[in-house]
């Protein structure tokens, strides 16, 4: 935040993607190769090192085959390969020239991608021989004709013992984990294979450790030199797909470790929550690039698809992160791309994005819209026919639209996926869908806004309503379709309880989990700081929200009684650990003493890093005023209100925050002093943050010099009035 905008864009103003390189292990010293990621959210919880993760793979062990396919998928394919729908797909793969017996793979030593202004692009040579080593590596394990096994070593053999470097432009990048994923899942379809010389084997594995992996590595923490938000979410995806391949196929924790947890991340824009940018009312995941085309979005779940059905067949349940947050953002890309009759296409809802390049889009794209790519049965079929969701827009492009799938180009020519999805990941129908899952409840403009996950074969939706836990519930809303959401409005003030059941064929579904609602205002958090002694700052409010005093911060005669002091070095409060996750409208107040005025300094600034933050400042830059600002994905998309002048020095001011809807108000002294009637983030939209502070920043900033006291957050905003009494109360 001491750097400015301006600042971080002319500091990357030049064009990187004919910025000339050439990577190969001799021409990087990486440090820490496989290891955790460097520049990581510095208070991001970390699975580095081989700590066990909440329902994944037992560190240190990997299943084989174990990538896009695993052994049971095989026989899944050689019993089907033959019957509709598998067969469509299967006549797709042998009739392709890239499983033709007499196909001559054609190595180089260095592949270049991009224009170095040198060297002539040869990229088409490396993504063909992949197709090929892929197509003819599957058509042996489903068809058992050994002719192909050998032609799928036979190319990977000529690669392993010619490539040396992958070089042009920072497009190698992009070559590197598009085809370093797709290579590694060709020569794990074939590990094992008595045909692969074990030594054969190990060469291509110290290819992929050696020309692709460094380079993977090297993206994700470098970007080039750049913001990290510079680049689009596919970049990330690149390299996170390729590195998580090569793990499993080198059985390498470390580089597990590492992609997983930066797919868990909230900082790069190939981070699950960052990629599936904004999620709006019944789970439509709006995708990072969708303002910038649709060619790029679908590749973006072409990549994150491949990446979770590898970690799927490793233990490790990405598709369901984040409350199947992946699948809000297939359903959105798949909804927004699909005809709903004539020429006329789904419409979708969307927010503002903006990153560090002022790179500014305020709606959806629709070039390419409408274009097939090969990824949505892998989508369909996990979520529908493995886990018994309603996925309605991913089986429309699955059932109707992809037909099998083969190997698609994308605009910069290269094989962004493997294809063949209708073959390799087409399951039985499941026989029953599960019930509606993963509600949310959250307040927003005074209505209760309510989303949940639907049931495969369901026809309706029921939203019933308590006022206790547990019910009796009773039915406020039936026969919802399509969007699977609910505004429940003009409720009077109190605590809702909500559940949602399914209509199928087969009957009533059971209820989902219960999602729980406050209406009006309720009394969240209450630092009042009139303790003397010790480091914990009581909350009055009941609700078990503590303060911690951390860095020299000492109890001092305050506004109401005693106050926080807070030395301007280093010297804060912290609060708990998602303290806000589940609030939508709010209210945060406090009583502030500023003794002397430094730029950016946090009254408040609760986040989880430089990406997800909201924050009240003093004064915003050398001259600015009072600001709050709230953003989930770094500040050069901050959604700001604005006061009217700096906070005064020398003196107690009490100051106000709320959050309605869509409307944020500032008030100083029981002064509105600036609104922002355009402001689509609530808190519970940051999620589960990590750094919750008073008087310090998620930033390099300074800290608050000053005393803080009655620092109050509400469930709910606050009007005027009674913004106003708290500075009697």
């Amino acid at each position: 935040m001491t750097q400015t905008n301006d600042d971080v864009i002319e500091n990357i103003s030049a064009d990187l993607s004919r910025r000339t390189f050439l990577y190969s292990l001799g021409a990087l010293a990486l440090a820490g190769c496989g290891g955790g990621l460097a520049g990581g959210d510095p208070g991001a919880s970390s699975t580095a090192g081989g700590a066990a993760r909440q329902g994944g793979k037992p560190p240190g062990t990997f299943v084989h085959p174990g990538l896009l396919h695993t052994n049971a998928d095989f026989t899944r394919m050689a019993a089907k390969y033959t019957t509709s729908p598998w067969s469509g797909s299967w006549n797709l793969l042998i009739n392709n020239s890239h499983t033709n017996l007499s196909y001559t793979a054609r190595p180089v030593a260095i592949v270049y991608r991009g224009n170095d202004g040198v060297h002539s692009q040869n990229y088409s040579l490396l993504y063909n021989d992949v197709a090929a080593a892929y197509a003819c590596a599957l058509r042996w394990k489903v068809s058992g004709n050994t002719a192909y096994a050998d032609k799928a070593v036979e190319i990977m053999n000529a690669w392993s013992a010619m490539l040396t470097a992958i070089g042009g432009s920072s497009d190698a990048a992009l070559a590197a984990g598009i085809y370093g994923y797709e290579f590694a899942n060709a020569a794990e379809i074939m590990r094992g294979y008595s045909g692969w010389a074990a030594a054969d084997f190990t060469r291509f594995q110290n290819m992929m450790l050696n020309v692709f992996y460094p380079i993977n590595h090297d993206f994700l923490i470098r970007h080039n030199g750049t913001e990290i938000t510079h680049y689009w979410a596919n970049w990330d995806l690149c390299a996170l797909a390729s590195i998580l391949a090569i793990s499993v196929l080198c059985d390498d924790q470390a580089k597990w470790d590492e992609a997983i947890n930066y797919l868990k991340g909230e900082t790069g824009n190939g981070g699950i929550g960052q990629a599936v940018y904004f999620l709006h009312p019944g789970y439509l995941g709006q995708w990072q690039e969708t303002g910038r085309d649709q060619g790029h979005t679908s590749l973006g779940i072409a990549l994150l698809g491949a990446i979770c059905e590898m970690a799927w067949n490793q233990g490790e349940d990405l598709y369901g992160h984040d409350n199947n947050r992946f699948l809000a953002g297939a359903e959105y890309v798949a909804k927004s791309n699909l005809l709903q009759s004539g020429t006329t296409y789904y419409t979708v809802p969307y927010v503002r994005y903006n990153n560090i390049d002022n790179v500014n889009q305020t709606g959806l794209s629709t070039v390419g819209q409408g274009d097939p790519r090969p990824c949505w049965a892998l989508v369909y079929n996990h979520y529908v026919n493995r886990k018994g969701l309603a996925a309605p827009y991913s089986k429309l492009w699955a059932q109707n639209v992809e037909g099998g799938g083969g190997n698609y180009g994308s605009s910069s020519g290269g094989y962004d996926q493997l294809g063949y999805g209708t073959l390799t990941c087409t399951l039985d129908p499941i026989a029953s869908g599960a019930a509606p899952s993963g509600l949310t409840a959250y307040t927003m403009g005074g209505a209760v806004v309510l989303s949940w996950w639907g049931s495969a074969y369901a026809t309706g939706y029921t939203v019933k309503r308590a006022t206790t836990p547990g019910g009796p519930y009773t039915t406020v809303a039936s026969g919802i379709t399509d969007l699977l959401t609910y505004s429940d409005s003009g409720l009077a003030a109190g605590t809702y309880y909500y559940v949602v059941s399914a209509t199928t064929p087969a009957g009533t579904t059971a209820d989902s989990n219960e999602a729980k609602a406050v209406v009006g205002v309720q009394l969240h958090t209450l630092l009042a700081f009139d303790e003397s002694s010790g480091g914990t700052a009581a909350d009055a409010s009941g609700q078990g929200h503590p303060g911690t005093l951390v860095g020299g911060a000492i109890w001092v005669p305050g506004k109401k009684n005693n106050a926080v002091s807070l030395n301007g070095s280093t010297g804060y409060v912290s609060l708990p650990a998602g303290i806000m996750s589940d609030v939508g409208d709010a209210t945060i107040a406090c009583w502030v003493y500023w003794n002397a005025s430094q730029s950016w300094a946090r009254v408040f600034d609760f986040g989880s890093g430089t990406g997800h933050y909201m924050m009240l400042t003093a004064r915003a830059g050398g001259t600015g005023p009072a600001r709050f600002a709230m953003t989930v994905n770094g500040y050069s998309n901050e959604q700001v209100i604005n006061s009217n002048a700096a906070l005064p020095v020398g003196q107690w001011v009490h100051l106000a925050v709320t959050l309605s809807g869509s409307t944020g108000r500032l008030y100083v002294n029981g002064v509105q002093t600036g609104v922002n009637t355009g402001m689509f983030l609530a808190p519970f939209r940051l999620q589960n943050t990590s750094r919750n502070w008073i008087g310090r920043s998620q930033f390099n900033d300074p800290y608050f010099n000053g005393k803080i006291d009655e620092f109050r957050i509400y469930r709910g905003a606050l009007g005027a009035t009674e913004v106003a009494a708290l500075m009697t109360a």
